[in-house]
């Protein structure tokens, strides 16, 4: 069977080098759909020719594919998909060049594929109000309405991601509203609650009587062997999906758009791209300017108040 020499030590590298254990998993799961590949293709890895790269993108693309466990699939891989698991595969082939390893092709033979650019969108801030507000409308059950309120004025309040909101624990909120949070790639950072936000997190607060440390909790907020539950990130996705449904909104609303709407709002009221940046824990400034998307409304009311023959 071929293998693709030194895959432990890459993966090891990541470890070491302070990469999130969700990150490894995509690396190795992503990598081994390559080295399944070759072994389906009676390919070896020393021999690989710029063509077989292009096999393999072919192989991608394709919906009669199988995983790197042999099973069926009839789901198209989207352009981003596809994109990730080239860059795991480049990665993989600069670390073989670092470690004096021979590589048969330069990672940047490795070309990703294009992606069309599709304009981003945010609610209308009314509409996210809405959205934030919607639990205590369509919840029949008190607790999980309150509950679920808290979060979305939370997440709106600070920018959080999801991944990050679920894992904050009560400990983390000091009584000013401001929350310690370790971010993506185990950077630490500190993000704000509004006085609203504060408000409905201190009401679920009071109705809480279990001993779970974290801060969102299930209803039933304990394992049978006494390991505390945390909130699942597709159950509050779940949820959003079906207030936006419910509530009518036409533009696709996520807890990701929370987060989008909150950089965007905070621009629109001439917050600085630096603090923004600094709100959302992004490393680069281009990362945050690029996820603020200003909407159609403020564009045009920019330009006509700042139009040179208005």
């Amino acid at each position: 069977m071929n293998s693709l020499p030194l895959l432990d030590d890459f993966l090891l590298n990541l470890k070491v080098n302070n990469y999130s254990q969700e990150t490894i998993y995509n690396y190795e799961r992503d990598l081994e759909v390559f080295e399944s590949f070759l072994n389906d293709s009676k390919l070896n890895f020393s021999k690989l020719i710029k063509k077989d790269i292009l096999n393999y993108k072919a192989f991608l693309t394709s919906i009669d594919r199988t995983t790197a466990k042999k099973q069926k699939t009839t789901t198209k891989l989207s352009a981003y998909s596809i994109n990730r698991m080239l860059s795991a595969l480049r990665a993989y082939f600069k670390y073989l060049i670092d470690n004096d390893h021979p590589v048969p092709l330069p990672p940047d033979a490795i070309k990703m594929l294009k992606t069309v650019k599709k304009k981003s969108q945010v609610p209308e801030l009314e509409q996210l109000v809405k959205l934030i507000e919607s639990p205590m409308k369509f919840e029949t059950n008190k607790k999980i309405a309150t509950r679920n309120r808290a979060i979305l004025e939370v997440l709106f309040a600070t920018g959080l991601r999801i991944s990050e909101l679920v894992n904050i624990k009560t400990n983390q909120v000091d009584k000013e509203g401001k929350i310690f949070v370790l971010g993506k790639g185990k950077k630490e950072r500190f993000v704000y609650l509004t006085p609203r936000a504060q408000e409905h997190l201190e009401t679920y607060l009071k109705d809480r009587h279990d001993e779970s440390p974290y801060l969102f909790v299930p209803l039933r907020g304990l394992h049978a062997k006494d390991k505390f539950k945390k909130l699942s990130t597709n159950y509050l996705q779940e949820r959003i999906k079906r207030y936006r449904e419910l509530l009518d909104i036409n533009i696709p609303a996520s807890a990701h758009s929370l987060r989008h709407g909150f950089a965007t709002y905070l621009a629109e009221s001439g917050a600085s791209p630096a603090a923004i940046q600094i709100l959302l824990g992004h490393e680069s400034l281009d990362t945050t300017t690029r996820y603020v998307h200003a909407s159609d409304k403020y564009a045009q009311k920019i330009h006509k108040k700042f139009h040179p023959l208005k």
